[in-house]
């Protein structure tokens, strides 16, 4: 059986009101019927003022508060209105240095434009059947960032062992929505 995500709500944050209205078109054909919109992020807080939806999906690029500063006020502001609030991403960034950004800010899931509904459907799916527990160490707060669940036993912890050198990380290379499924939600 298929997930159901008819009773969830939404809010739908970006700039461009053509991608507004193609991510609740895509919703509501999901049975969606809750989806708000709203045009950057200081209109996002207007809004969860109100109703906190289920799910936020959020553009990156916007002023005056753009995706990023809304996931910062989200996860750590002291008057946000839910510090767990699912956060997708979804932008035309690929590249791995604004990936990386995203997860640190506590983005739950990333999503990279053009958009398709079954992409979309796959990262609601992902908050819904595997959520990530949320942590809080230093200065983040977030889904857990970690790719694996680990039980450590006797010696085995890292640092232990050596590990091979590894080559360095281009952080301008542009990733595949592959590669960043894999990297916030590791098998």
């Amino acid at each position: 059986m298929g997930l159901k995500i008819e009773g969830l709500s939404f809010l739908v944050v970006d700039d461009n009101e053509h991608m507004r209205r193609l991510v609740r078109r895509v919703l509501n054909g999901m049975g969606v019927e809750q989806v708000r919109g709203a045009v950057d992020g200081s209109a996002a807080i207007s809004e969860l003022k109100v109703e906190v939806p289920d799910i936020l999906i959020t553009d990156w690029l916007m002023g005056p508060m753009d995706g990023l500063q809304l996931t910062h006020f989200l996860r750590k502001g002291a008057n946000s209105p839910n510090r767990f609030l699912p956060i997708i991403m979804m932008t035309g960034f690929a590249e791995r240095e604004k990936v990386f950004q995203a997860r640190d800010a506590g983005v739950t899931e990333f999503l990279v434009k053009p958009l398709s509904a079954s992409s979309l459907f796959s990262r609601i799916q992902a908050i819904v059947e595997k959520p990530r527990p949320f942590v809080h160490i230093g200065e983040f707060f977030g889904p857990d960032r970690r790719r694996r669940k680990n039980e450590f036993q006797g010696e085995d912890k890292r640092g232990a062992t050596a590990s091979p050198k590894q080559k360095k990380i281009d952080m301008h290379e542009v990733m595949s929505q592959k590669a960043i499924n894999d990297l916030f939600n590791p098998e």
